[in-house]
C-alpha cells in the first residue's frame, strides 16, 4: 500500500461503477470540453481507437495534456496521478471516482501496477505519459518503457498520440491557459511483441518502446505542424 508521509492514500480500485461514469462525464464535460471550446481543439485518428481496452501512450508537454487526452473518446480513462494529490481523503476519493491511479514516484509502485493491470483487465484505456514527467522541447524525450510492460502484461495494444500546442496554450510555469489552438493525432495501435507467452522479454520491451518512440516523434511533429 502506497503512503505519502504517515499517511495512507486512498486505495479503493475505482471500478467502473455507474456512479463513477456519472462522476466522469460531469468533469468532462465541465472541464475538458471547455477547454477543447476554449483551444478550439481538433482530434484526428479516431478511427484507430481500439474497441476493447488499450494503453494510449501520449506525448507530455503540458499539464493540460491529462484534460486534452480525454478528447480522444467519451468513454471513462484511467490515469496515473502523484500519490501526493491524495493526501486530503475527500480529494483523494474524488480522484479515484473519476478514474485517478495514484502512483508513487521514485520506485517501483507494485500497487499502482495492479490497479493499471485490473483496469485493462475490465475493459478500461489506461492513459500512461511514457516519457515520464512532462518534458519540454520539440524532441521527444527518452522513454520509459511501463508502457510497453503494462500493455504487454496486459495483452492489449499500444496507442501512440502526438499533442501540439498545449506547450504554448499552457506552457512550463503558467497561471492560466491561453486560447492557443491545440490539436490532437491518434496513431495507429500495435501490440508488443510476446512470442505468443504473453510476457515480453527485455529486448521485447526495448524493440516496442523504441517503435513508440518513432510513433510519437513523428505524430507530434505532424500535430505541431497543424497549430504553427
Amino acid at each position: 500500500m502506497t503512503e505519502t508521509g504517515k499517511r495512507r492514500v486512498e486505495t479503493k480500485p475505482g471500478r467502473d461503477t455507474r456512479w463513477n461514469r456519472l462522476l466522469y462525464g460531469f468533469f468532462r464535460q465541465l472541464v475538458s470540453n471547455s477547454l477543447r471550446i476554449y483551444t478550439r481543439g481538433t482530434v484526428e485518428g479516431k478511427e484507430h481507437l481500439p474497441d476493447g481496452s488499450f494503453v494510449l501512450a501520449p506525448v507530455h508537454r503540458s499539464y493540460i495534456d491529462t484534460p486534452i487526452s480525454s478528447w480522444v473518446q467519451l468513454r471513462r480513462l484511467r490515469y496515473l496521478g502523484k500519490d501526493t494529490m491524495w493526501k486530503h481523503e475527500w480529494l483523494g476519493k474524488l480522484f479515484t471516482a473519476m478514474g485517478a491511479i495514484p502512483v508513487h514516484r521514485g520506485s517501483i509502485d507494485r500497487e499502482a501496477l495492479k490497479r493499471c493491470l485490473h483496469a485493462l483487465e475490465t475493459g478500461q484505456p489506461v492513459v500512461l505519459f511514457p516519457e515520464g514527467e512532462r518534458k519540454d522541447g520539440p524532441i521527444v524525450h527518452p522513454l520509459l518503457d511501463g508502457a510497453a510492460f503494462l500493455a504487454a502484461k496486459a495483452g492489449v495494444p499500444l496507442v501512440p498520440v502526438g499533442i501540439g500546442g498545449s506547450d504554448r496554450a499552457m506552457p512550463r510555469g503558467a497561471k492560466f491557459v491561453y486560447p492557443h489552438r491545440v490539436h490532437v493525432i491518434i496513431g495507429e495501435p500495435f501490440m508488443v511483441d510476446t512470442n505468443g507467452r504473453g510476457r515480453a522479454t527485455r529486448e521485447q520491451l526495448g524493440v516496442a518502446t523504441e517503435r513508440l518512440h518513432s510513433e510519437i516523434q513523428r505524430l507530434y511533429d505532424a500535430a505541431q505542424a497543424r497549430v504553427s
